[in-house]
């Protein structure tokens, strides 16, 4: 056993850790790509069904490809960056991607198209898992928030950005084009993942660098007792259910139940989903870091009330006539949900041994894609064709809630610190 958190922070504080602000930037800017690669597709949606003649039915397996083939393979990508240099592991992630992007653009069939976004989600898998336990060795409990909060700013941009490029790019030559120039940004992130130097693991919190490897038997016993990870995933992943449903009927909800055309509702509604959740996610950054200083789950309480909060301003989002009202509650719910994107990772790889860390945010990958976004778009889509959409949305205020009293009643229940603060 070491030294706990605070003693760590005296020697290793992330002042202390070389490289520290280049890895974060390095990490964040290919996490960006990460994003903008996904919503390539949904940008550029139209002109690829035109293109090869399929319907919206057979659209919609893309996505599911990715989003499968990428939710199976973040253990076995967790499990190599608990074993292998984790540079080489995203340099590797990294061109996986890339090339299967630029392949994507050389598609002439549906199923060409489908194999190709599939292993794009192999390749994203290994980048995702093994990021937020490098970032963990670089920033002590007490920064890490806030690191993870500028790394997880990429999902509100990227995506926008993704959407946006897809369009254009799509609408100015053509579909194909769009994935040749999405995979360019790969290339370069490929040299820069190589030049990021890599501390050992724990190096936050004081684990010695003999230590390299934690028996894959001994840590699953341990996660499987550990209560502060399993209400951290559980907490994420009702969070997941919420945005993924959310993300997909909103436009559709004000063309179609508000009067609003197509365009200006993706438009507006893209540009509040991206300043919600940027302006949202570095917010709470701060808070979370703060609140970790006074409690020890003081960033379990953070997401408790932010998602506690986002419930009614899901339902005033829905059953409000105006637009504006509209827009203005669905930015004060998007802006309350993102509030918990930096605490809640930051609770998962803290309340890991720093040697099994990549692995277990490849398990909860696993379980919050599996059971959140995978899901709820489906689920939400049956209750808005037997009901109506804005039904269908107000009824996502339910699991937001109860997100909210999971992760407030478990930062109540749970005794002790995290098992990162007593290093194991």
């Amino acid at each position: 056993m070491t030294a706990p958190a605070s003693e760590a922070q005296k020697t290793t504080g992330a002042s202390l850790i070389p490289g520290a602000a280049y890895a974060l930037g390095v990490l964040t800017f290919i996490n960006f790509i990460n994003y903008l690669d996904r919503y390539l597709v949904p940008g550029a949606l139209t002109r690829i069904v035109d293109g090869l003649g399929i319907d919206y039915t057979q659209a919609g397996v893309l996505q599911t490809a990715f989003i499968v083939v990428y939710t199976l393979a973040a253990p076995f990508g967790g499990f190599l960056g608990d074993r292998y240099p984790r540079r080489w592991v995203l340099a590797g992630s990294i061109f996986l991607w890339s090339l299967a992007t630029f392949g994507s653009g050389l598609a002439q069939g549906f199923t060409h198209l489908v194999v190709a976004r599939a292993l794009v989600g192999v390749g994203e898998a290994g980048y995702g898992t093994v990021s937020p336990g490098l970032i963990a060795d670089y920033y002590p409990p007490s920064h890490r928030t806030r690191a993870l909060s500028i790394f997880y700013v990429a999902i509100p941009v990227g995506s926008a950005l993704g959407y946006v490029l897809g369009g254009w790019v799509a609408n100015t030559w053509s579909w194909h084009m769009v994935f040749f120039v999405g995979s360019i940004p790969g290339l370069l992130a490929v040299v820069l993942a190589l030049r990021v130097r890599e501390p050992h693991r724990g190096a936050s919190e004081a684990v010695e660098p003999a230590q390299t490897r934690l028996p894959m038997a001994q840590g699953l016993r341990e996660l499987g007792h550990n209560s502060h990870y399993w209400v951290s995933v559980a907490g994420l992943t009702l969070m997941t259910f919420s945005i993924g449903g959310l993300s997909v009927y909103m436009p559709a909800f004000l063309e179609r139940e508000r009067g609003m055309s197509g365009a200006q509702a993706g438009i507006w509604f893209g540009a509040i989903a991206a300043l919600a959740g940027l302006t949202g996610t570095l917010v709470g950054g701060v808070l979370g870091d703060r609140a970790e200083r006074k409690s020890r789950t003081g960033g379990l309480w953070v997401s408790g009330v932010g998602m506690l909060l986002a419930a009614p301003a899901m339902v005033w989002t829905a059953r409000a006539g105006s637009i504006p009202v509209i827009l203005t509650a669905a930015f004060v719910a998007m802006f309350l949900v993102f509030l918990n994107n930096g605490p809640l990772n930051n609770a998962i790889v803290s309340a890991v041994p720093p040697l099994f860390r990549s692995f277990a945010v490849g398990l909860s990958v696993l379980a919050y894609h599996l059971l959140g976004d995978a899901i709820s778009p489906p689920i939400i889509g049956w209750v808005g064709d037997r009901l109506s959409l804005g039904t269908a949305i107000a009824l996502n205020a339910i699991p937001v809630a109860l997100g909210g009293l999971v992760l407030m009643v478990g930062a109540r229940l749970l005794h002790g610190p995290p098992a990162s603060r007593v290093a194991a």
